[in-house]
Protein backbone atom coordinates (compact mmCIF):
# COMPACT_ATOMS: atom_id res chain seq x y z
CA UNK A 1 0.00 0.00 0.00
CA UNK A 2 0.92 3.48 -0.62
CA UNK A 3 1.63 6.66 1.18
CA UNK A 4 -1.35 8.25 -0.64
CA UNK A 5 -3.24 4.99 -0.08
CA UNK A 6 -2.80 4.97 3.67
CA UNK A 7 -3.65 8.53 3.63
CA UNK A 8 -7.07 7.87 1.77
CA UNK A 9 -7.81 4.80 3.74
CA UNK A 10 -7.93 6.88 7.00
CA UNK A 11 -9.81 9.45 5.94
CA UNK A 12 -12.50 6.91 4.75
CA UNK A 13 -11.80 5.72 8.01
CA UNK A 14 -13.21 8.35 9.90
CA UNK A 15 -15.68 9.78 7.55
CA UNK A 16 -17.40 5.96 8.61
CA UNK A 17 -16.83 6.27 11.91
CA UNK A 18 -18.76 9.73 11.45
CA UNK A 19 -21.43 8.88 9.87
CA UNK A 20 -22.30 5.62 12.05
CA UNK A 21 -22.19 7.98 14.83
CA UNK A 22 -24.54 10.32 13.59
CA UNK A 23 -26.89 6.94 12.56
CA UNK A 24 -26.39 5.75 16.28
CA UNK A 25 -28.49 8.95 17.55
CA UNK A 26 -31.37 7.87 15.57
CA UNK A 27 -31.88 4.51 14.38
CA UNK A 28 -32.90 2.70 18.07
CA UNK A 29 -35.69 5.76 18.29
CA UNK A 30 -36.85 6.14 14.85
CA UNK A 31 -40.44 3.88 15.65
CA UNK A 32 -41.11 5.80 18.97
CA UNK A 33 -40.49 8.78 17.00
CA UNK A 34 -42.96 8.17 14.01
CA UNK A 35 -45.70 6.31 16.18
CA UNK A 36 -45.63 8.17 19.41
CA UNK A 37 -44.02 11.10 19.81
CA UNK A 38 -45.13 12.58 16.24
CA UNK A 39 -48.78 10.70 17.36
CA UNK A 40 -48.87 9.06 13.54
CA UNK A 41 -49.54 5.49 15.02
CA UNK A 42 -47.99 2.61 14.34
CA UNK A 43 -49.11 1.80 10.64
CA UNK A 44 -47.00 5.17 9.94
CA UNK A 45 -44.14 3.55 11.76
CA UNK A 46 -44.12 0.22 10.21
CA UNK A 47 -44.20 2.27 6.48
CA UNK A 48 -41.38 4.14 7.38
CA UNK A 49 -39.13 1.19 7.71
CA UNK A 50 -40.97 -0.53 4.65
CA UNK A 51 -39.75 2.62 3.27
CA UNK A 52 -36.14 2.20 3.39
CA UNK A 53 -36.33 -1.17 2.11
CA UNK A 54 -37.92 0.13 -0.43
CA UNK A 55 -35.90 3.13 -1.54
CA UNK A 56 -32.53 1.02 -1.32
CA UNK A 57 -34.05 -1.63 -3.87
CA UNK A 58 -35.03 1.91 -6.19
CA UNK A 59 -31.50 3.36 -5.89
CA UNK A 60 -29.13 0.61 -5.84
CA UNK A 61 -29.06 -0.90 -9.19
CA UNK A 62 -28.33 2.85 -11.01
CA UNK A 63 -25.99 3.41 -8.46
CA UNK A 64 -23.89 0.52 -9.04
CA UNK A 65 -23.99 1.67 -12.62
CA UNK A 66 -22.77 5.43 -11.84
CA UNK A 67 -20.11 4.19 -9.36
CA UNK A 68 -18.75 2.51 -12.51
CA UNK A 69 -18.96 5.10 -14.85
CA UNK A 70 -18.07 7.85 -12.44
CA UNK A 71 -16.39 6.69 -9.80
CA UNK A 72 -17.44 5.99 -6.04
CA UNK A 73 -16.83 9.19 -4.74
CA UNK A 74 -19.28 11.64 -7.16
CA UNK A 75 -21.60 9.57 -6.15
CA UNK A 76 -20.95 9.00 -2.36
CA UNK A 77 -20.51 12.77 -2.11
CA UNK A 78 -24.43 13.20 -3.49
CA UNK A 79 -26.15 10.06 -1.64
CA UNK A 80 -24.24 11.53 1.47
CA UNK A 81 -26.28 15.28 0.39
CA UNK A 82 -29.63 13.04 -0.41
CA UNK A 83 -29.16 11.42 3.14
CA UNK A 84 -28.56 14.66 5.16
CA UNK A 85 -31.63 16.17 3.47
CA UNK A 86 -34.42 13.41 4.75
CA UNK A 87 -32.42 13.13 8.04
CA UNK A 88 -32.90 17.02 8.83
CA UNK A 89 -36.62 16.42 6.96
CA UNK A 90 -37.45 13.88 9.44
CA UNK A 91 -36.75 15.74 12.30
CA UNK A 92 -38.79 18.64 11.20
CA UNK A 93 -41.68 16.49 9.42
CA UNK A 94 -45.45 17.01 11.09
CA UNK A 95 -47.53 14.92 9.04
CA UNK A 96 -47.37 11.13 7.02
CA UNK A 97 -46.72 12.13 3.56
CA UNK A 98 -43.51 14.41 4.83
CA UNK A 99 -42.40 12.05 6.87
CA UNK A 100 -42.79 9.21 4.28
CA UNK A 101 -40.73 11.38 1.64
CA UNK A 102 -38.08 12.34 4.24
CA UNK A 103 -37.89 8.45 5.07
CA UNK A 104 -37.25 7.54 1.12
CA UNK A 105 -34.40 10.11 0.87
CA UNK A 106 -32.86 9.15 3.88
CA UNK A 107 -32.81 5.34 3.09
CA UNK A 108 -31.70 5.83 -0.34
CA UNK A 109 -28.70 8.07 0.57
CA UNK A 110 -27.71 5.33 3.29
CA UNK A 111 -28.03 2.67 0.79
CA UNK A 112 -26.12 3.93 -1.73
CA UNK A 113 -23.47 4.85 0.81
CA UNK A 114 -22.48 1.19 1.35
CA UNK A 115 -21.23 0.14 -2.18
CA UNK A 116 -19.63 3.20 -2.68
CA UNK A 117 -17.44 3.30 0.41
CA UNK A 118 -17.01 -0.11 -0.71
CA UNK A 119 -15.42 0.46 -3.58
CA UNK A 120 -13.38 3.58 -1.95
CA UNK A 121 -11.61 1.11 0.70
CA UNK A 122 -10.91 -1.46 -2.63
CA UNK A 123 -9.37 1.53 -4.48
CA UNK A 124 -7.07 2.47 -1.29
CA UNK A 125 -6.43 -1.24 -0.17
CA UNK A 126 -4.61 -4.47 -2.07
CA UNK A 127 -5.27 -7.94 -1.56
CA UNK A 128 -3.06 -8.30 1.76
CA UNK A 129 -4.43 -5.05 3.50
CA UNK A 130 -7.66 -5.49 2.39
CA UNK A 131 -9.22 -7.81 4.82
CA UNK A 132 -7.81 -5.54 7.85
CA UNK A 133 -9.39 -2.99 6.10
CA UNK A 134 -13.00 -3.96 5.97
CA UNK A 135 -12.90 -5.54 9.50
CA UNK A 136 -11.56 -1.89 10.74
CA UNK A 137 -14.57 -0.40 8.65
CA UNK A 138 -17.06 -2.53 10.75
CA UNK A 139 -15.31 -2.28 13.97
CA UNK A 140 -15.66 1.54 13.77
CA UNK A 141 -19.62 1.42 12.22
CA UNK A 142 -20.62 -0.71 15.48
CA UNK A 143 -18.26 1.46 17.72
CA UNK A 144 -19.90 4.77 16.39
CA UNK A 145 -23.38 3.64 16.50
CA UNK A 146 -22.97 2.17 19.77
CA UNK A 147 -21.48 5.51 20.85
CA UNK A 148 -24.28 7.51 19.19
CA UNK A 149 -26.85 5.23 20.28
CA UNK A 150 -25.89 5.60 24.27
CA UNK A 151 -25.89 9.29 23.83
CA UNK A 152 -28.80 9.56 21.80
CA UNK A 153 -30.48 7.78 24.75
CA UNK A 154 -29.32 10.86 27.24
CA UNK A 155 -30.69 13.36 25.00
CA UNK A 156 -34.12 11.82 24.13
CA UNK A 157 -37.06 13.24 25.74
CA UNK A 158 -40.13 11.57 24.61
CA UNK A 159 -42.31 14.38 25.64
CA UNK A 160 -40.57 17.16 23.42
CA UNK A 161 -40.22 16.64 20.26
CA UNK A 162 -37.39 19.47 19.90
CA UNK A 163 -35.30 16.41 21.33
CA UNK A 164 -35.76 14.53 18.47
CA UNK A 165 -35.27 17.39 16.37
CA UNK A 166 -32.01 17.83 17.88
CA UNK A 167 -31.20 14.09 17.51
CA UNK A 168 -31.53 14.77 13.32
CA UNK A 169 -29.74 17.45 13.07
CA UNK A 170 -26.95 15.73 14.90
CA UNK A 171 -27.23 12.98 12.29
CA UNK A 172 -27.88 15.46 9.34
CA UNK A 173 -24.79 17.22 10.18
CA UNK A 174 -22.78 13.84 10.66
CA UNK A 175 -23.26 13.03 7.45
CA UNK A 176 -22.14 16.37 6.01
CA UNK A 177 -19.31 16.29 7.93
CA UNK A 178 -18.64 12.98 6.38
CA UNK A 179 -18.69 14.72 2.61
CA UNK A 180 -16.27 17.73 3.82
CA UNK A 181 -13.81 15.06 5.18
CA UNK A 182 -13.95 12.86 1.95
CA UNK A 183 -14.35 15.78 -0.89
CA UNK A 184 -10.63 15.89 -0.05
CA UNK A 185 -9.63 12.07 -0.53
CA UNK A 186 -7.95 11.59 -3.42
CA UNK A 187 -8.41 8.00 -4.86
CA UNK A 188 -6.56 5.76 -6.77
CA UNK A 189 -6.83 5.91 -10.31
CA UNK A 190 -9.09 2.51 -11.20
CA UNK A 191 -10.45 1.62 -14.42
CA UNK A 192 -14.10 3.20 -15.53
CA UNK A 193 -16.16 1.83 -18.05
CA UNK A 194 -17.31 5.10 -19.80
CA UNK A 195 -16.80 3.95 -23.63
CA UNK A 196 -19.95 1.97 -23.86
CA UNK A 197 -23.43 3.25 -23.04
CA UNK A 198 -24.39 -1.17 -23.07
CA UNK A 199 -21.24 -1.84 -21.14
CA UNK A 200 -22.43 -0.45 -17.62
CA UNK A 201 -26.07 -1.12 -17.91
CA UNK A 202 -26.96 -4.81 -19.92
CA UNK A 203 -23.83 -6.12 -20.16
CA UNK A 204 -22.42 -5.24 -17.07
CA UNK A 205 -25.14 -6.87 -15.05
CA UNK A 206 -25.67 -9.74 -18.17
CA UNK A 207 -21.92 -10.26 -17.24
CA UNK A 208 -22.17 -10.16 -12.80
CA UNK A 209 -25.39 -13.02 -13.96
CA UNK A 210 -22.84 -15.13 -15.82
CA UNK A 211 -20.24 -15.03 -13.11
CA UNK A 212 -21.31 -18.27 -10.91
CA UNK A 213 -19.25 -17.68 -8.07
CA UNK A 214 -20.97 -14.08 -7.65
CA UNK A 215 -24.58 -15.35 -8.33
CA UNK A 216 -23.20 -18.15 -5.70
CA UNK A 217 -22.08 -15.88 -2.74
CA UNK A 218 -25.20 -13.77 -3.47
CA UNK A 219 -27.60 -16.86 -2.65
CA UNK A 220 -25.37 -17.49 0.52
CA UNK A 221 -25.56 -13.44 1.36
CA UNK A 222 -29.14 -13.74 1.53
CA UNK A 223 -29.18 -16.32 3.14
CA UNK A 224 -26.66 -15.20 5.84
CA UNK A 225 -28.08 -11.57 5.83
CA UNK A 226 -31.67 -13.22 6.60
CA UNK A 227 -30.71 -15.34 9.30
CA UNK A 228 -29.11 -12.73 10.99
CA UNK A 229 -29.19 -9.60 11.23
CA UNK A 230 -32.93 -9.87 9.67
CA UNK A 231 -33.78 -11.32 13.09
CA UNK A 232 -32.36 -9.23 15.17
CA UNK A 233 -34.78 -6.38 16.09
CA UNK A 234 -38.05 -8.58 14.64
CA UNK A 235 -38.21 -12.20 15.16
CA UNK A 236 -35.23 -13.15 17.54
CA UNK A 237 -36.84 -9.75 19.66
CA UNK A 238 -40.13 -11.24 19.83
CA UNK A 239 -39.36 -14.18 20.38
CA UNK A 240 -37.01 -13.51 23.52
CA UNK A 241 -40.00 -11.48 24.65
CA UNK A 242 -42.92 -14.37 24.10
CA UNK A 243 -40.89 -17.51 24.53
CA UNK A 244 -38.42 -16.59 26.87
CA UNK A 245 -39.66 -13.82 29.08
CA UNK A 246 -36.87 -11.29 28.69
CA UNK A 247 -37.94 -7.94 29.55
CA UNK A 248 -37.28 -4.83 27.40
CA UNK A 249 -34.05 -3.87 29.32
CA UNK A 250 -32.76 -6.92 28.79
CA UNK A 251 -32.84 -6.71 25.31
CA UNK A 252 -31.00 -3.65 25.92
CA UNK A 253 -28.30 -5.52 27.08
CA UNK A 254 -28.23 -8.49 24.71
CA UNK A 255 -27.81 -5.90 21.59
CA UNK A 256 -24.96 -4.39 23.74
CA UNK A 257 -23.79 -7.53 24.38
CA UNK A 258 -23.48 -8.09 20.42
CA UNK A 259 -21.86 -4.59 19.74
CA UNK A 260 -19.24 -5.19 22.55
CA UNK A 261 -18.33 -8.59 21.19
CA UNK A 262 -17.58 -7.39 17.70
CA UNK A 263 -15.71 -4.28 19.57
CA UNK A 264 -13.42 -6.55 21.39
CA UNK A 265 -12.95 -9.54 19.18
CA UNK A 266 -12.54 -7.94 16.22
CA UNK A 267 -9.24 -7.62 16.02
CA UNK A 268 -8.47 -11.04 17.69
CA UNK A 269 -10.96 -12.65 15.16
CA UNK A 270 -8.63 -11.26 11.98
CA UNK A 271 -5.63 -12.46 13.14
CA UNK A 272 -7.16 -15.71 12.80
CA UNK A 273 -9.46 -15.34 9.98
CA UNK A 274 -6.33 -13.45 7.89
CA UNK A 275 -4.63 -16.80 7.21
CA UNK A 276 -7.13 -19.53 6.56
CA UNK A 277 -9.76 -19.97 3.49
CA UNK A 278 -12.53 -17.39 3.33
CA UNK A 279 -15.18 -20.12 2.57
CA UNK A 280 -14.00 -22.23 5.36
CA UNK A 281 -14.29 -19.20 7.99
CA UNK A 282 -17.79 -18.78 6.57
CA UNK A 283 -18.82 -22.54 7.16
CA UNK A 284 -17.54 -21.73 10.83
CA UNK A 285 -19.94 -18.31 11.02
CA UNK A 286 -22.60 -21.23 10.29
CA UNK A 287 -22.15 -23.49 12.55
CA UNK A 288 -21.08 -20.59 15.34
CA UNK A 289 -24.52 -19.31 14.18
CA UNK A 290 -25.83 -22.81 14.53
CA UNK A 291 -25.36 -23.26 18.52
CA UNK A 292 -26.39 -19.33 18.58
CA UNK A 293 -29.89 -20.64 17.93
CA UNK A 294 -29.52 -23.33 20.11
CA UNK A 295 -28.80 -21.49 22.76
CA UNK A 296 -31.76 -19.24 22.32
CA UNK A 297 -33.95 -22.38 21.69
CA UNK A 298 -32.64 -22.88 25.41
CA UNK A 299 -33.40 -19.62 26.65
CA UNK A 300 -37.12 -20.46 25.71
CA UNK A 301 -37.55 -23.60 27.20
CA UNK A 302 -38.60 -22.39 30.18
CA UNK A 303 -36.36 -24.85 32.71
CA UNK A 304 -33.52 -22.47 33.28
CA UNK A 305 -35.38 -20.12 35.35
CA UNK A 306 -35.72 -16.42 34.60
CA UNK A 307 -31.57 -15.50 35.13
CA UNK A 308 -30.90 -18.40 33.11
CA UNK A 309 -33.25 -17.59 30.33
CA UNK A 310 -32.23 -13.51 30.38
CA UNK A 311 -28.33 -14.93 30.83
CA UNK A 312 -28.77 -17.57 27.09
CA UNK A 313 -30.62 -14.86 25.34
CA UNK A 314 -27.69 -12.19 26.17
CA UNK A 315 -25.03 -14.99 24.92
CA UNK A 316 -27.12 -16.15 22.18
CA UNK A 317 -26.54 -12.24 20.86
CA UNK A 318 -22.99 -12.33 21.89
CA UNK A 319 -22.30 -15.43 19.86
CA UNK A 320 -24.25 -13.85 16.70
CA UNK A 321 -21.61 -10.48 16.88
CA UNK A 322 -18.99 -13.32 17.22
CA UNK A 323 -19.80 -14.59 13.69
CA UNK A 324 -20.24 -11.06 12.77
CA UNK A 325 -16.61 -10.01 13.59
CA UNK A 326 -15.47 -13.38 11.30
CA UNK A 327 -17.32 -12.43 8.06
CA UNK A 328 -16.31 -8.58 8.23
CA UNK A 329 -12.74 -9.25 6.69
CA UNK A 330 -13.92 -11.99 4.75
CA UNK A 331 -17.37 -11.84 2.28
CA UNK A 332 -16.66 -8.33 1.62
CA UNK A 333 -13.32 -8.85 0.49
CA UNK A 334 -14.27 -11.81 -1.72
CA UNK A 335 -16.71 -9.92 -3.73
CA UNK A 336 -14.10 -7.23 -4.34
CA UNK A 337 -11.87 -10.10 -5.90
CA UNK A 338 -14.56 -11.59 -8.17
CA UNK A 339 -15.36 -8.52 -9.51
CA UNK A 340 -13.61 -7.77 -12.68
CA UNK A 341 -11.27 -4.24 -13.23
CA UNK A 342 -13.41 -2.13 -13.07
CA UNK A 343 -16.52 -3.47 -12.13
CA UNK A 344 -16.51 -3.20 -8.07
CA UNK A 345 -18.69 -0.73 -7.62
CA UNK A 346 -21.32 -2.94 -9.39
CA UNK A 347 -20.71 -5.44 -7.75
CA UNK A 348 -20.89 -4.13 -4.36
CA UNK A 349 -23.89 -2.84 -5.22
CA UNK A 350 -24.99 -6.15 -6.00
CA UNK A 351 -24.45 -7.90 -3.17
CA UNK A 352 -25.81 -4.60 -1.26
CA UNK A 353 -28.84 -5.62 -3.10
CA UNK A 354 -29.45 -8.37 -2.00
CA UNK A 355 -28.46 -7.71 1.46
CA UNK A 356 -31.23 -5.20 1.73
CA UNK A 357 -33.87 -7.72 0.16
CA UNK A 358 -32.96 -9.88 3.25
CA UNK A 359 -33.52 -7.29 5.57
CA UNK A 360 -37.01 -6.40 4.32
CA UNK A 361 -38.22 -10.44 3.75
CA UNK A 362 -36.53 -11.63 7.37
CA UNK A 363 -38.42 -9.75 9.84
CA UNK A 364 -41.84 -10.13 7.59
CA UNK A 365 -40.95 -13.94 7.82
CA UNK A 366 -39.36 -13.95 11.31
CA UNK A 367 -41.15 -11.88 13.45
CA UNK A 368 -44.92 -13.57 12.84
CA UNK A 369 -43.75 -16.88 13.18
CA UNK A 370 -41.19 -16.12 16.56
CA UNK A 371 -44.64 -14.45 17.79
CA UNK A 372 -46.76 -17.44 17.58
CA UNK A 373 -44.64 -20.56 16.10
CA UNK A 374 -41.50 -20.67 19.22
CA UNK A 375 -40.15 -24.11 18.25
CA UNK A 376 -40.38 -23.94 14.86
CA UNK A 377 -38.67 -20.42 14.80
CA UNK A 378 -35.76 -21.87 15.90
CA UNK A 379 -35.93 -24.58 13.85
CA UNK A 380 -36.11 -22.80 10.70
CA UNK A 381 -33.37 -21.00 11.32
CA UNK A 382 -31.19 -23.59 12.97
CA UNK A 383 -31.58 -25.00 9.35
CA UNK A 384 -30.69 -21.65 8.01
CA UNK A 385 -27.25 -21.36 9.62
CA UNK A 386 -26.90 -24.56 8.46
CA UNK A 387 -27.41 -24.21 5.19
CA UNK A 388 -24.55 -21.79 5.43
CA UNK A 389 -22.26 -23.81 6.35
CA UNK A 390 -23.70 -26.09 3.18
CA UNK A 391 -23.49 -23.22 0.95
CA UNK A 392 -19.65 -21.82 2.25
CA UNK A 393 -18.56 -25.04 1.38
CA UNK A 394 -19.84 -25.34 -2.12
CA UNK A 395 -18.75 -21.79 -2.97
CA UNK A 396 -15.03 -23.00 -2.03
CA UNK A 397 -15.57 -25.18 -5.28
CA UNK A 398 -16.18 -22.63 -7.20
CA UNK A 399 -13.69 -20.30 -6.37
CA UNK A 400 -9.83 -19.90 -7.50
CA UNK A 401 -6.78 -20.48 -4.99
CA UNK A 402 -6.23 -16.70 -5.37
CA UNK A 403 -9.64 -15.53 -4.22
CA UNK A 404 -10.32 -18.69 -1.64
CA UNK A 405 -6.65 -18.13 -0.38
CA UNK A 406 -5.35 -14.42 -1.31
CA UNK A 407 -2.34 -14.77 1.32
CA UNK A 408 -0.80 -17.25 -0.79
CA UNK A 409 -1.20 -15.26 -4.17
CA UNK A 410 0.46 -12.27 -2.46
CA UNK A 411 3.26 -14.71 -0.74
CA UNK A 412 3.67 -16.42 -4.45
CA UNK A 413 3.91 -12.96 -5.89
CA UNK A 414 6.54 -11.65 -3.17
CA UNK A 415 8.42 -15.07 -3.95
CA UNK A 416 8.26 -14.55 -7.84
CA UNK A 417 9.87 -10.90 -7.76
CA UNK A 418 12.60 -12.12 -5.22
CA UNK A 419 13.62 -14.87 -7.83
CA UNK A 420 13.80 -12.05 -10.58
CA UNK A 421 15.69 -9.95 -9.23
CA UNK A 422 18.15 -12.11 -8.27
CA UNK A 423 19.95 -12.88 -11.17
CA UNK A 424 20.44 -9.09 -11.53
CA UNK A 425 21.73 -8.45 -7.74
CA UNK A 426 24.14 -11.63 -8.37
CA UNK A 427 25.38 -9.61 -12.05
CA UNK A 428 25.64 -6.74 -10.58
Amino acid sequence: MTRAMGAAMRRIHVGNALSAFGLGFTVPYLYVYVAQVRGLGSMTAGLVLAVFAVAALVVLPPAGRAIVRRGPLPVLLAALVVAAVGAMGLGLAGNATAVLLAASALGAGQAVMQPALATMIVDCSTSETRSRAFATQFFLQNLGLGVGGLIGGHLVDTTRVSSFTVLFGIEAAMFLVLAGVLATVRIPHAPRITDSPDAGRRGGWRQLAGNRAMVHLCVLGFVLFFACYGQFESGLSAYGVEAAGISTSSLGTALAANTLMIVVAQFAVLKFVERRRRTRVIAGVGLIWAVAWLTAGYAGLGHAGQEGATAAFVSTYALFGLGEAMLSPTVAPLVADLAPEGMAGQYNSAFALVKQLALAVGPAVGGPLAASLHGPYVVTFLLFSLGITVLALRLGRRLTPAQDRPWNAAGASRVVARSDAAPESVSA
